[in-house]
């Protein structure tokens, strides 16, 4: 058994992971103006946040910091002009393989951007199917509550969206969606 002075250091370096990946994110989106519907891009951060601690229960209490850091940086390399060693750099190497996993592919269209081989990153990645289906399932709550017209087409997409990412650990995620939109995978 470990002594407890071993356990309160591990819980601050876990703290600190998460403080310093969530400041990371922060002031990447900030030094690139990046917004989120005109609004500062913590709104998605944070609402991607939200819905991964709804669903925490679903990961492995040695990994949740990792993926809750996860959800904070999840855009940076696809938004921010970051790369992976940037993100590893400034966190850690289980933090960038979940960004590197979650950036899109080049594309003139949706698509093109999330196409087989990005599909195919995510499902390679621990975890990141589940930091995929936050940040979907918190995009598609925000559109929902703005009566946008994504909401269609997360609507049009979700067939092969789950048919791409289906994960058995993760059904209690993919029903909430199906519900949120009204649809079946």
């Amino acid at each position: 058994m470990r002594p407890i002075h071993s356990y309160c250091y591990l819980l601050l370096s876990m703290i600190n992971l998460l403080e310093t990946s969530k400041s990371y994110a922060l002031a990447c989106h900030q030094d690139t103006h990046h917004l989120y519907d005109n609004q500062p891009y913590q709104v998605h951060l944070e609402m991607v946040e939200a819905v991964a601690l709804n669903f925490i229960h679903l990961i492995p209490e040695a990994d949740r910091e990792v993926v809750l850091a996860g959800c904070w940086v999840h855009d940076v390399i696809e938004d921010c002009r970051q790369t992976y060693n940037d993100v590893k750099t400034a966190t850690s190497e289980a933090i960038a393989e979940l960004a590197y996993a979650l950036t899109n592919e080049k594309g003139k269209n949706r698509a093109e951007r999330a196409n087989d081989k990005y599909y195919q990153g995510i499902r390679e990645t621990p975890y990141a199917i589940f930091v995929k289906l936050c940040d979907r399932i918190a995009n598609v709550q925000y559109s929902q509550q703005k009566n946008s017209r994504m909401v269609a087409v997360y609507q049009q997409e979700n067939a092969n969206f789950c048919q791409k990412m289906y994960a058995a650990q993760y059904l209690e995620m993919f029903i909430y969606l199906e519900k949120s939109l009204n649809i079946g995978c």
